[in-house]
C-alpha cells in the first residue's frame, strides 16, 4: 500500500514541512492483483459510501471485434504480454493494457480489472 498524499520531500530536494498532516483518505490500497481462473470478485466501500467491484479472477472476457462491430463474451485462456510489467506475463495477471490470448484470438484489455471488476478487450489481429 502507498501513501497517496504530497512527498516530504521538494522537487529540488529539500525538506517540506508540511501544514496538515495526513489524511485517512490519502491511504492507498493493496492491487487487487487479478488472475486468470473461475470467478471470484470482492466490494470494497470508497470516500462517500459508494462501492467499487475489485476482479481478483476472472474466467471470460467480453471482447469486441472492431472490424465488425460486435461483441462476444469469450473465455480467456492465457496473458501473452503486458507492458506494465514482465513478470505479470508469468503470474497471470490481467491489468488494463495487457494483451490475452481468447478462444476468437489475441486482444488487448481496455478495462480495468482491479477497478471496474469486469475485463473488456478489443482483438488486434
Amino acid at each position: 500500500m502507498q501513501w497517496q498524499g504530497r512527498s516530504v520531500r521538494r522537487l529540488t530536494g529539500g525538506r517540506n514541512h508540511p501544514a496538515v498532516g495526513k489524511r485517512r483518505y490519502q491511504r492507498g490500497r493493496a492491487p487487487a492483483e487479478t488472475h486468470i481462473g473461475e470467478k471470484r470478485n470482492r466490494s470494497v466501500r470508497v470516500r462517500g459510501g459508494e462501492t467499487k467491484v475489485r476482479a481478483l479472477r476472472v474466467d471470460f472476457a467480453s471482447v469486441s471485434n472492431p472490424a465488425s462491430g460486435e461483441t462476444k463474451k469469450v473465455a480467456i485462456q492465457d496473458v501473452e504480454e503486458n507492458p506494465a510489467d514482465i513478470n505479470y506475463v508469468r503470474r497471470n495477471l490481467l491489468t488494463k493494457g495487457a494483451i490475452i490470448k481468447t478462444e476468437i484470438g489475441r486482444a488487448r484489455v481496455r478495462s480495468r480489472p482491479g477497478q471496474d471488476g469486469v475485463v473488456n478487450a478489443v482483438l488486434i489481429e
